[in-house]
């Protein structure tokens, strides 16, 4: 990895998540026709990419109609619960959640096998709570064996649109957001 990659990479801030996660040959290289990613986790990441796109709506709207921005608002969280409970099925198809470092620029998870460094492959990911579902490609920058007989995997996303750059960066700004509250709450509950 050059210099330069690495001084990229550490322009995001990385947390520890739990997500779902699923790790497939790039399109084009060994998958089968069946093998193509579901149709309802393509729904429930076109949902989440909606809801992005319409913020910028639901703001301008707020500013010349409160009531009509309020009543939005509200039919915004019955879709995100609809969101949640498409999840929550989709999450036993990929498999169980699992701890991962991910930031806006990639992932590091744990892999019972070595992927060669350089292949791209796609990862299908379920960010919990809220249930959103992406597939991004991602370049394999390093994997070390462990001990374990496992493998220490560190990738690098390609490609982002901006929209996913930014559901990740709000996803990571959430779970930081709520990780302050959580050690607020236990320094003055002791």
């Amino acid at each position: 990895m050059s210099i330069e990659d690495t001084e990229d990479r550490r322009e995001y801030y990385r947390i520890e998540d739990m997500i779902a996660l699923e790790i497939l040959p790039l399109e084009g290289q060994g998958v089968s026709a069946g093998e193509s990613p579901s149709r309802l986790f393509d729904l429930l990441g076109e949902l989440h990419q909606m809801d992005f796109e319409a913020q910028y709506l639901l703001r301008q709207i707020s500013e010349q109609n409160r009531t009509l921005a309020n009543y939005l608002k509200v039919q915004n969280r019955r879709i995100d619960l609809l969101g949640q409970a498409l999840a929550q099925g989709l999450v036993k198809d990929i498999g169980p959640t699992r701890e991962v470092g991910l930031s806006e620029g990639g992932l590091n998870f744990i892999h019972d096998q070595p992927l060669a460094l350089d292949s791209i492959w796609t990862l299908k990911i379920v960010l919990m709570p809220q249930g959103l579902g992406m597939m991004l490609k991602a370049r394999v920058v390093s994997c070390v064996a462990r001990d374990d007989g496992q493998f220490a995997v560190s990738t690098a996303f390609e490609a982002l649109t901006d929209a996913q750059r930014q559901l990740l960066a709000r996803h990571i700004l959430q779970k930081q957001a709520t990780e302050r509250r959580l050690a607020r709450e236990n320094l003055q509950g002791t």
